[in-house]
C-alpha cells in the first residue's frame, strides 16, 4: 500500500529520513531520531540534519505531513548532547586563554543556536507535523515534541525537565510552554524536575493523543490512507479524527494522571511572594504520596543557582513571545554552559555518578542577585537569533 523512499539511509545514521507514498498520490515525511543507546539523545549533527530535511520538505508540495519518532522502545528522546557542552566548558575552565576560551564559548553558543532554531522551526512549520512521544522525553527532546502540532504520548511516556539537577534550567523553550501551564504548575515542574505520565502531559497542554504504543504501525498505515487535501488546515482536521479514534481506543491503557489530582497542593506550595518560600514549603510539605515525595528528593539535590536562575527566567518571560524566549534562552544558556555549576553538576550525575554534586551556594538566601543577574546579559551586541 506505501512505498519508502530511503535507500540512502543505514541503520548506522543517527537520523533516518523516509518519504512514504499515501493512497492519493501525497508524500509522508518520517524523521526517525536513530541513536536508541543513547535514548536518541540530540547532537549537533543530528540537529543539522533535521533542519536541513525541514527545510526542503517545507517547500515540498507534494509532501502534506511530517511524523517524527524514536527508534527503540526506551525513548522518543532523553535530551541534549549535555556532555558535548561539558568538554567545551572544561576547556574553558582549565585554560584561560582567550583563543580557547572563544572556542569553547562557540561551541555552546553554535550548538543551543541551533537546536532552538530546530525548536522554533517545529513550532511556526507551514505543515502538520506529529511527535509520537513514546518512553522518555526529557530536556532536548521535549524542546522537539513541543513543538510539534499533534502530539502522541503512550502508557509508556516518562516526560521531565530535570536541568535544575545540572546546573542548568529548563529551556529549549520552557520558559514558554511552562509558563502556559495550569496554575502553578509550570514553576513546580521546573523546580522539582517532576516527571508526567501520557495523562499528566494532556492536562499540562505539552500533548494531544493518548495512544498505545502498538498502535503505531496502524496509525501510519491510517495516516496513509487518508484523502490528503492542499490545505494544512484541511489537513489537520483530518490527522486530527485519525489519531482521535485511535486515542479513544486506548484510554483504558493509560496510567492516572498524578498533576491534577495534586493540582491544589501545587498551588498552595508555590503560591508565595519569594522562591525561598516555595523551596521550604515543598521541602517541609508531610505526605506519603510517592510523586510528592520523588518531586521533594529532586529539589533537594538541585542547584540552589539554578533554582534561581529558573524561577527569574520564568518570571521575566511570562508575557513573551516565542521568539522573544528563544532570544533570551540563547543568552542565558550560552553564559550557563560555561558555568563551574554546570560543570560540577554533569560531572556528579554523568561523568563520575555520585550523585554527590558540590554546589557553590549551599541555599538560595545565600546567592548575590548581582550574580544572578549577570547572567542575564547578552554577551552579544545582536542575538544569534535576531532574524527567527
Amino acid at each position: 500500500m506505501s512505498t519508502e523512499n530511503n535507500a540512502a539511509a543505514t541503520t548506522e545514521d543517527p537520523v533516518i529520513f523516509k518519504e512514504i507514498a499515501t493512497s492519493n498520490g501525497r508524500i509522508i515525511g518520517h524523521i526517525i531520531l536513530n541513536t536508541p543507546a543513547k535514548l536518541n539523545a540530540l547532537t549537533l549533527e543530528m540537529v543539522d540534519l533535521m533542519l536541513l530535511q525541514l527545510t526542503q520538505w517545507q517547500y515540498d508540495d507534494n509532501l502534506v505531513l511530517v511524523l517524527i519518532s524514536g527508534s527503540g522502545d526506551k525513548a522518543f528522546c532523553a535530551g541534549g548532547d549535555v556532555q558535548a557542552l561539558y568538554q567545551a566548558a572544561i576547556t574553558i575552565n582549565n585554560d584561560s586563554s582567550s583563543a580557547t576560551e572563544e572556542h569553547g564559548d562557540e561551541i555552546a553558543a553554535h550548538f543551543f543556536e541551533r537546536e532552538y532554531r530546530l525548536d522554533y522551526l517545529l513550532h511556526v512549520y507551514s505543515k502538520p507535523i506529529i511527535a509520537w512521544g513514546h518512553g522518555f522525553i526529557m530536556g532536548g527532546g521535549l524542546g522537539i515534541f513541543a513543538g510539534c502540532k499533534h502530539r502522541v504520548v503512550t502508557e509508556k511516556t516518562r516526560l521531565a525537565m530535570p536541568e535544575v539537577s545540572i546546573g542548568l534550567y529548563p529551556d529549549v523553550g520552557g520558559s514558554y510552554f511552562l509558563n502556559k501551564m495550569p496554575g502553578k504548575t509550570g514553576l513546580f515542574l521546573a523546580l522539582t524536575s517532576a516527571s508526567l505520565n501520557a495523562v499528566d502531559s494532556c492536562y499540562v497542554g505539552l500533548a494531544d493523543y493518548t495512544i498505545e504504543h502498538a498502535q503505531l504501525n496502524e496509525s501510519i498505515q491510517r495516516l496513509i490512507a487518508i484523502e490528503w487535501q492542499t490545505s494544512p488546515e484541511a489537513n489537520n482536521i483530518l490527522i486530527q479524527l485519525a489519531l482521535d479514534s485511535f486515542a479513544k481506543e486506548s484510554l483504558s491503557a493509560m496510567p492516572a494522571g498524578q498533576i491534577e489530582p495534586h493540582s491544589d497542593t501545587i498551588n498552595q506550595l508555590c503560591n508565595r511572594q519569594n522562591l525561598s518560600d516555595i523551596v521550604s514549603a515543598i521541602s517541609n510539605l508531610k505526605t506519603d504520596d510517592i510523586w510528592l515525595t520523588k518531586a521533594q528528593a529532586n529539589l533537594a539535590n538541585a542547584s540552589p543557582f539554578s533554582l534561581a536562575i529558573t524561577a527569574k527566567q520564568l518570571k521575566e518571560t511570562e508575557q513573551k513571545s516565542l521568539k522573544a524566549v528563544f532570544n533570551k534562552e540563547l543568552i542565558l544558556s550560552r553564559n550557563l554552559a560555561r558555568h563551574s555549576e554546570f560543570i560540577e553538576g554533569v560531572r556528579a550525575l554523568l561523568i563520575d555518578k555520585d550523585k554527590q554534586p558540590q554546589w557553590q551556594f549551599k541555599s538560595i538566601e545565600d546567592i548575590p542577585i548581582d550574580f544572578v543577574d549577570s547572567f542575564f546579559i547578552s554577551p552579544w551586541q545582536k542575538n544569534p537569533l535576531a532574524n527567527l
